[in-house]
């Protein structure tokens, strides 16, 4: 692996400057802390200049006028002793801290059990020719529930099954990688990354709001439809774009294009074992983690419909009688991949006793030790952004201005897709993008009317269409691996190309859709719409924003 990376050649042109000016990016924890040192520069500054904002949801009792809120330098006193004092109390409060931890303890041991490799390797080893390309791109979506499992076990797997099918193993490595990192938020059903983004709009909304729960669900509506847009965008791409770009197999093979092992060579360290067969233990732990999900879905519709309905509150207005049941999905989806991997476990023999159980469990822990980093980095932030009003100032000021542009609703949403998208090539990860933006934006749209959900889900659709061109893609070095191993010529250039059609169509796709999404005023999710009634008691001084 590492004497194919040393000859990967330098790149010149748009791919070089993105490599070359994104390299010089710091890693996104001292990214967030000298964001921080800027923000108390910028604050102390404010303070001086006396920047301020009418506060949108309260009134000064001695006036009845709305209450002027200004910033507020984070070298004062007070700020000062708060950051010291509240240090552990900033970080444990991080939303998104615990709403990850929850999620990873139960997807850690469906992951290490191996129900999420088996599980993939079941759904695409005997797909029919014809409708190999969507098989692997809808496994690849859904798959993200896998998180890394699915870059690691999919992505070289279809290149395996495309070879045996007598398709470009290329292409099949392409349409996986399309699937998997491309239709990053697409998926058929909530999961760790609805977990960790909404716990960060839950906090940006508590800045100036106060009070808010996150639905997890919030964008279940959403994510599903964009599974079925990208499906076959990433079809007509694979089949009638790269593949015959890529030329037929068989006349590849006459050049480079074959695998090491036909040119006498020793392959790179990518493991075949993705295309065996799946052993009479692995079918049956399949079946049994099959009835783990039946058990935990009917527990739930149990706790939500049957006696005493523990899941509904009964005393609330109608909009708000299922928020119980919202506020259990990060707990249901804990219990789901809990259950499911340990059925799937001991059925097929990877897990022996509960004490295996215990130590999966505390090894998905580990493997959140950067992000526990990150999010330490991440919570300051968005602390400091909020004691500073900064903030609550630009989402006012931010409002007024947009609502005196006279621009639609549609037309926001879809510059928040195009602006996440295009910072994406910089900044690869999805949590550290949206703990930037969400402070300011969600607040912000939430004046005009537009729900943090609907926010939410706009960053979505751009943060993923841009994963599969940037070099600076963590995963992006083994995918070019994964390539080299069938064309041996295959460069860090050939990877871009190949990949760039797909990022094309996607981005164009979900900005289609996410324009449509906001025009019909479709719902999101269960209990989660488009707009909302603005929480402003002094509305925007300028027109009300078109919806």
């Amino acid at each position: 692996m590492a004497d194919n990376a040393a000859t990967t050649p330098a790149q010149k042109g748009i791919l070089g400057w993105i490599e070359r000016s994104g390299n010089k990016l710091p890693d996104p924890v001292f990214l967030f802390f000298w964001l921080i040192a800027g923000l108390v520069a910028i604050s102390a500054i404010a303070s001086l200049l006396g920047w301020s904002a009418l506060h949108p949801t309260e009134v000064d009792e001695a006036t009845g006028q709305a209450r002027v809120i200004a910033a507020t330098s984070l070298l004062s006193p007070e700020n000062i002793r708060r950051l010291w004092v509240e240090m552990p109390a900033t970080f444990t409060h991080f939303h998104p801290l615990g709403y990850v931890l929850v999620v990873m303890l139960g997807a850690g041991v469906a992951e290490r059990a191996g129900l999420f490799g088996t599980a993939m390797r079941a759904g695409v080893r005997n797909a029919p020719t014809f409708l190999l390309t969507p098989i692997v791109a809808l496994v690849g979506m859904i798959g993200n529930l896998a998180a890394d499992a699915a870059y690691v076990v999919l992505i070289p797997l279809a290149g395996i099954i495309f070879h045996a099918a007598g398709r470009h193993p290329v292409a099949g490595i392409a349409a996986a990688f399309a699937g998997v990192s491309g239709g990053f938020s697409a998926n058929l059903l909530p999961g760790q990354l609805d977990a960790l983004l909404f716990g960060i709009t839950e906090a940006s909304v508590e800045t100036v709001f106060g009070d808010f729960t996150a639905n997890i669900a919030g964008n279940w509506y959403f994510i599903a439809a964009m599974t079925g847009v990208f499906l076959p965008v990433i079809w007509y791409v694979t089949d009638r774009v790269i593949e015959p770009r890529l030329g037929p197999w068989n006349a590849a093979m006459a050049g480079q294009g074959v695998s090491p092992e036909q040119r006498g060579e020793a392959a790179p360290a990518v493991s075949d074992e993705g295309d065996r067969e799946l052993t009479a233990p692995e079918r049956r732990g399949l079946r049994m983690a099959g009835l783990a999900v039946l058990f935990v879905v009917g527990l739930w519709l149990f706790f939500t419909l049957g006696p005493g309905t523990p899941l509904i509150d009964e005393t609330a207005t109608p909009e708000a009688r299922l928020t119980p049941f919202y506020q259990s999905l990060v707990a249901g989806f804990f219990l789901l991949f809990l259950l499911a991997g340990w059925a799937y476990g001991k059925a097929a023999g990877t897990i022996d006793d509960h004490r295996g159980l215990v130590k999966m469990m505390a090894g998905a822990m580990e493997d959140l030790a950067y992000y526990l980093v990150l999010a330490f980095a991440a919570a300051h932030f968005v602390a400091m952004f909020a004691w500073s009003n900064l903030g609550l100032i630009l989402a006012v000021n931010g409002a007024d201005f947009l609502g005196n542009s006279g621009l639609p609703s549609w037309a926001l949403l879809g510059a928040i897709v195009v602006v996440a998208a295009v910072l994406n090539i910089f900044v690869g990860s999805a949590s550290a993008k949206w703990a930037l933006l969400a402070p300011v934006l969600v607040p912000m749209l939430m004046l005009l009317g537009i729900s943090p959900e609907m926010a939410t889900a706009a960053y979505r659709v751009g943060d993923g269409a841009t994963n599969i061109i940037t070099p600076l893609m963590v995963y992006f070095p083994l995918i070019l691996i994964f390539c080299q191993r069938w064309q041996k010529d295959f460069g860090l250039g050939s990877l871009a190309a190949t990949m760039l059609p797909y990022s094309i169509g996607l981005l164009l796709a979900g900005l289609a859709m996410t324009i449509g999404w906001v025009m019909l005023d479709l719902p999101l999710g269960p209990g989660a719409g488009v707009f909302i009634e603005s929480p402003a008691t002094i509305q925007p001084t300028g027109p009300a924003i078109a919806e």
